[in-house]
């Protein structure tokens, strides 16, 4: 007679459950996402793409003296 006071899971914890797991999967998307651009983008814009870009010849801008 014990199976009958067993507890059943009410659906508003499925429900929980089930929302907990979709937001975890989104974020895990997001986050791969965010992962394959950063490889894909070969530098962040600032940095310079070549040795000499510059060094040699001074200053690219001139200077007001």
């Amino acid at each position: 007679m014990a199976s009958s006071n067993k507890r059943k899971t009410t659906m508003a914890k499925m429900n929980r459950e089930r929302k907990l797991i979709e937001r975890r999967q989104e974020k895990q998307i997001r986050k791969d996402a965010r992962k394959r651009a950063a490889a894909e983008e070969p530098a962040p814009p600032g940095e310079p793409l070549t040795e000499d870009n510059g060094s040699a010849g001074g200053p690219s801008t001139p200077v007001a003296t």
